[in-house]
């Protein structure tokens, strides 16, 4: 449904020899090859860079798309890949990102280097971070942060007291040292399509390398939060307080009704319907109604809640016997 996008591209390609000499690396396998970008393990395309630091995932790393894996054991070079060992691959990779994607210090609410369309209305106490993009007779409201390198579509509306694009929550958990929680550099977008409509006070996170999508014709009340690298497609409606976790798959014309929660790295299918205050704790089938925590199809929902009201009368049936 959706192609994987990789936003932390290097400008140009960039020899592995100096890659590891950067990161003080020992260097195995094709040492000539040029990288042309960072990715994590879930969006890897052919030619990027990948960590691993976790035994658990090696064997996927190592055969996942990734052409150069930052790896804190030797291992079995799979044919053409290359290996960069160091003592702490989450520490290198921190270290590349910084380098080619550095923070850069916006002093003005609107960035020069910011492209505004045609026709598109910029309301006063609105922040425009550098390189972002915004399209043709797009209207934001007051108090919206929008920052850097995000994408705004044609006829857009974003009412106030939006953020688009703030980091992704996403930490490496290290127990060896004093502080457990290392945060992991977000170095990705937020791209919202053409004639999507935000509510207030709702929070976007950009992807950690790729991108957090909203898809065309979407619309999404008041207080909605999509975590970093989530991809929500097309003419979607999802209520207020709805809360959707990271790299999770939200298809074409789903309906989220209030406080619906949506756990990580999961999908949800084309046409399902989420009644309010469901948990959804994996994935769901599209074309079907879900209701409860966990949901389940609606209808057998229904007849369980049934059954539950009748466990008194049941009881009491019961001790008479």
């Amino acid at each position: 449904m959706f192609n994987k996008i990789c936003f932390m591209k290097f400008p140009s390609p960039v020899s592995i020899k100096w890659i590891a000499s950067f990161i003080n690396a020992e260097l195995v396998g094709n040492d000539e090859a040029e990288a042309k970008g960072i990715n994590e393990l879930h969006n890897v395309q052919i030619g990027d860079i990948a960590f691993v630091d976790h035994p658990k995932y090696y064997a996927t790393c190592l055969n996942s798309n990734a052409s150069f894996i930052i790896i804190n054991t030797r291992a079995d070079v799979p044919a053409g890949k290359t290996l960069l060992i160091v003592p702490d691959p989450f520490e290198a990779y921190l270290k590349l990102v910084r380098h080619f994607r550095p923070f850069t210090p916006s002093d003005k609410m609107i960035s020069d280097s910011a492209v505004i369309g045609q026709g598109t209305l910029v309301m006063p106490n609105v922040f425009i971070g550098n390189r972002v993009t915004i399209g043709n007779n797009v209207i934001i409201h007051p108090n919206v942060t929008i920052y850097d390198d995000c994408i705004i579509g044609d006829e857009v509306v974003i009412h106030s007291g939006t953020i688009i694009g703030s980091d992704a929550f996403y930490y490496n958990k290290k127990t060896n040292r004093e502080i457990h929680y290392k945060k992991m550099v977000s170095c990705g977008r937020v791209v919202i399509e053409d004639y999507v409509e935000l509510g207030a006070g709702c929070t976007i996170d950009r992807g950690v390398s790729g991108d957090t999508v909203i898809g065309a014709g979407t619309k999404i009340d008041n207080m909605v939060h999509i975590g970093h690298d989530t991809m929500i497609g097309k003419n979607c409606l999802f209520a207020a307080q709805v809360g959707i976790a990271g790299a999770s798959i939200i298809e074409d014309n789903v309906i989220l009704w209030g406080q619906v929660g949506v756990s990580k790295t999961l999908t949800i299918g084309k046409g399902a319907v989420l009644y309010a205050q469901s948990g959804v704790p994996a994935s769901l089938e599209g074309g079907k109604s879900y209701f409860g925590s966990p949901a389940i199809e609606a209808k057998e929902k229904m007849k369980e809640l049934v059954w539950i009201k009748r466990i008194p009368e049941i009881w009491e049936k019961v001790k008479g016997l």
